[in-house]
């Protein structure tokens, strides 16, 4: 392996640990000690790849957005682009509850080691947004929708798929109105109100369901995503 090839593998394997210790473990687990450690490297290598904490946190935050734009890119083109839209929401959902501590990070809600989310970790965020808004374009462009500003349909999905996530994250939805039913039921509303037909919503919703399944976020011998290789 040349120098240049253990040099990025050095520093993607101390972001895959910062990534992983946070999304298990929380917050606390992140130490330059204890990222070390787990890497089997030295503290001085965290320093010389990212000259400190708050910069491999930043790595790790853009590697989240990064691995979210992924897990989207696993959605395909169905038939029905309110299916398709109701599974990215589906998506996002499992993604953010599974890595708690990491998403909190990632949308500025915990600030670590000094870290501040900067534009460009920013921009990292907004550019997941870009399939949402290609998938209200399909909405609209079938006659599902009447709304026909498909960036702000857009904004409004991510602002209420990403309210659920947090709430549910923090342990606000509880009986009678559980975490399921909410998002089920938020999402049939953000269907109708972008002028949707309530039966054909409620339809497209239950089938993102089935989706979701197909597509095998978790890995069967994995409780959740963050343990498995390419998961966060």
């Amino acid at each position: 392996m040349s120098r240049r090839s253990r040099h990025h593998s050095a520093r993607s394997e101390l972001i895959e640990v910062a990534a992983r210790l946070l999304a298990d473990d929380g917050p606390d687990s992140l130490s330059v000690r204890r990222v070390a450690a787990a890497a089997g490297t030295s503290t001085m290598s965290v320093y010389t790849h990212f000259g400190s904490m708050s910069g491999l946190i930043q790595e790790v935050v853009q590697e989240g957005f990064n691995r979210l734009a992924r897990e989207f890119d696993r959605i395909g083109r169905s038939a029905d682009p309110v299916e398709d839209l109701a599974l990215y929401g589906r998506v996002y959902r499992a993604v953010a509850t599974a890595n708690a501590h990491l998403y909190s990070v990632m949308f500025g809600g915990r600030t670590l080691a000094s870290f501040k989310l900067s534009e460009q970790d920013r921009h990292y965020g907004r550019f997941n947004l870009s399939k949402i808004v290609e998938c209200c374009g399909r909405c609209i462009e079938s006659g599902r929708f009447h709304e026909r500003d498909a960036m702000l349909l857009a904004h409004h999905f991510w602002l209420a798929m990403h309210g659920i996530a947090t709430l549910e994250i923090g342990g606000y939805l509880i009986e009678p109105y559980p975490a399921d039913l909410v998002f089920e039921t938020q999402v049939v509303m953000l269907m109708v109100g972008a002028g949707d037909n309530s039966l054909a919503a409620s339809e497209s919703v239950r089938n993102s369901a089935e989706a979701l399944a197909r597509l095998n976020l978790f890995d069967p011998d994995c409780s959740r995503l963050g343990t498995g290789r390419e998961r966060l």
